[in-house]
């Protein structure tokens, strides 16, 4: 029963504040933190992974205070996190991506058999939504506790992109996703849902409720604080 939570965060890029002081908290299953650009989703999934520090707050991870172990660190106690940008080795194979990880690869490629044909291929040289179907299959045969991934179907087609969420809520793990727009495979499925604007967390609930609130909105645009 994983869990991991940011308690009054702050983020500073210099001189400005991305985060400030927002608390949330993700267990089993999936969560979602959605938000435009320069809400602060992105940043809030990087300071749970302790790749960009806190300027105050903390970082819990089952119960723990992890606010000062490195990124690496983290990663070795199985957090694992897949950025948006740069998620691949771009001048290694898919065949040499996947070993990095496991020495048997194969569950990576019955999750996405897309991959098989390109299994000697440099990854620089994929598509988007194939390097995203190669950095997720990296994190699937990772086995890791937590897991924090940036707009996961990005450039996959739609049934691909369904296809991932099932297998990222299928994972024995906890999920982070950072999302614009709550993706259609998790509209009917139970999951928490926080929504970020300019480094405020706005709302926290299970998607049922979320979809309430934003039922006739323009958009889906998230609720008003």
């Amino acid at each position: 029963m994983t869990t991991v939570s940011l308690r009054r965060a702050c983020v500073r890029h210099g001189p400005l504040e991305a985060l400030h002081g927002i608390t949330l908290a993700a267990g089993p299953g999936v969560t979602v933190l959605l938000g435009r650009n320069g809400s602060g989703r992105t940043t809030a999934l990087r300071a749970l992974a302790g790749v960009v520090p806190l300027a105050a707050g903390a970082v819990v991870w089952d119960g723990v205070d992890v606010t000062r172990t490195p990124a690496y660190e983290r990663a070795r106690r199985g957090m694992c996190l897949v950025p948006e940008r740069r998620a691949v080795f771009g001048s290694l194979t898919v065949r040499e991506n996947l070993e990095l990880v496991s020495s048997s690869p194969d569950m990576a490629l019955e999750a996405y058999p897309a991959l098989v044909p390109l299994l000697a291929r440099r990854a620089g040289t994929l598509s988007g939504g194939e390097q995203r179907m190669l950095a997720l299959s990296r994190a699937l045969l990772a086995r890791a506790r937590v897991v924090l991934v940036d707009e996961p179907a990005q450039g996959m087609a739609p049934a691909v992109a369904a296809r991932t969420y099932d297998l990222l809520a299928g994972l024995d793990a906890c999920v982070v996703v950072a999302e614009q727009r709550l993706p259609p495979a998790l509209r009917e499925r139970a999951a928490v849902v926080h929504v970020l604007r300019r480094g405020a967390v706005v709302f926290s609930g299970e998607t049922a409720e979320y979809r309430r609130r934003t039922a006739g909105r323009a958009g889906g645009s998230p609720p008003s604080a």
